[in-house]
Parts: C-alpha cells; structure tokens; sequence
C-alpha cells in the first residue's frame, strides 16, 4: 500500500506540493493522544527514535547520548532533552517571571524562540563558530567582566571543550552572586571516573572512545565534583520526582527516564 501512494503522489503531485505533504502525512501517521510535544503541542502516537549508534555509548549506558526510541519531535523537530530543558525552565525557575539577563551557549533550536521573545529577559545567543548567534565566544575566554549575568545555559557543550576546568570556572566567574546556571553533559554512571585521553585525536578514534567525532571525554559522576570545585552549589534534579510537572507516570512529553537536571548556583 505504502509504495502505491508512492507512486501515486510521484505522477499526480507537482514536486513543488510534495514536500508538504509529505510532512502533512508523517503527521497523519504520528497522530496519537499518548505523548504531546510541549512546543508545538502536537499530540502524537509516539516520537521518532534518534542518536548515534556507536558501541562505546551503549556500552557504558552514557544518559542523553547514544541511539534511543521515542527522542524526536516529527513536527517540530525538539529533541527529548530539550523538552525535558523547557519544562524545567518553566516550573522549576523564574526565568519567564522575572528581570534575567541570560547567557545561553550553543542554544538550542526551540529554546531560542521562545526566550527571544521574552520582554523579562535581556537574551544573549553565543556559540564559538556558529553564525547564528549573537556573539562567537570561546567559554574558556569569556569576553565579559565578573558578575554578568543572571542565569547561564550551557548544554551539551562541555564535552567538546579540552579545559573544560577552565571553562567552568569562566562561566562560574560571569554568573552574578545568587545567580544559577544549567550545565548539562552526557554521563555515564557505569564508570567510576571520567574518562579522556589527550591522545584520542583523530575523529575516528574519537567516535570509538567517546562516541562522537567532536567530543573529547565521557563525564562519570565526578563530574559534579569538577562543577563543585569552582565554587557552583549543585542540585541534581530528577523529574521523575515531580510527574506532576513533567508527564506523569506515562511521560506523556516523551522524556529520557535517565536524564537529570544539574542546576548549579553562586
């Protein structure tokens, strides 16, 4: 059935219609009343599986990384873990309720639409090579005095930094006293210690060791204690704690069950 719809949109759909709708008929096919997405609030059947598939991530069960069912929005194209970030910001902080100047690195798709458009926020979009941003920024060399900002969000970006110590202590010395910041990673509580190796340079090596070409380490819980020797307060925040907010027991937001939040403060 599926290939004769095929061929039937190749001979009666003009090419320039077809991309529509197609995406018009993913959505049909998507449609369900079990997860909802907290960005376009579709409502949906099920999220499209996503990541990469290289052994070292499954091996070492590393969280927010790797191949896993249930990740990817088909309408809107949010990840798992970005939804879990925007339900987080939402309940759990003031971030849309108050004054907040706010540092966001590597930002992430969704978010930037959303906190853009925030009159409470003066918003800053940094990347170190992406054009799309409002500033290129190395976070080992922050180009901003002590105490500027409110709020910081870094994630997924410290495992591609080689001295991400120094990166840390950059971000905790531009966070503002009473500030906080969320500094998420992927982690493997299966290792005892992180793991890098200055050595691994090549991008092949580096997808064999860490499981992905730009990334330099797999963090291990000690982690919090590289956050923690900065000076950042930590809260490790697990929204199966709070289904309420976050899903309930059937994670209608199609969220990672391993995924934490780690909120640090100054």
């Amino acid at each position: 059935m599926k290939n004769v719809i095929k061929d039937l949109i190749k001979t009666t759909i003009p090419n320039q219609f077809r991309t529509k709708l197609r995406q018009h008929y993913s959505l049909y096919s998507f449609f369900g009343f079990k997860h909802k997405c907290p960005f376009c609030n579709s409502n949906l059947k099920s999220f499209l599986p996503h990541g990469l598939n290289f052994p070292v991530l499954k091996k070492k069960e590393v969280v927010a990384a790797g191949f896993r069912e249930n990740v990817l929005c088909p309408k809107c194209g949010s990840y798992d873990r970005e939804r879990l970030l925007y339900l987080f910001l939402i309940k759990k902080t003031k971030l849309l309720r108050q004054q907040t100047k706010l540092l966001h690195v590597a930002p992430e798709d969704k978010l930037v639409g959303l906190l853009n458009n925030q009159n409470n926020i003066d918003y800053l979009t940094a990347d170190l090579l992406r054009k799309n941003v409002m500033v290129n920024m190395d976070i080992t060399d922050i180009q901003y005095p002590d105490n500027s900002f409110d709020a910081i969000i870094c994630n997924h970006v410290l495992e591609h930094v080689p001295d991400d110590q120094k990166a840390m202590t950059e971000l905790f010395r531009v966070l503002k006293p009473n500030g906080w910041a969320v500094l998420q990673v992927p982690i493997s509580y299966k290792l005892d210690e992180t793991f890098e190796d200055e050595s691994i340079v090549k991008e092949s090596d580096k997808e064999i060791f860490f499981g992905q070409e730009d990334h330099v380490r797999i963090y291990a819980a000690d982690y919090f204690e590289r956050l923690q020797s900065v000076g950042f307060k930590l809260e490790i925040f697990d929204w199966r704690t709070d289904l309420k907010d976050f899903g309930g027991e059937k994670n209608l937001f199609g969220l990672n069950k391993n995924e934490k939040i780690f909120f640090v403060t100054k």
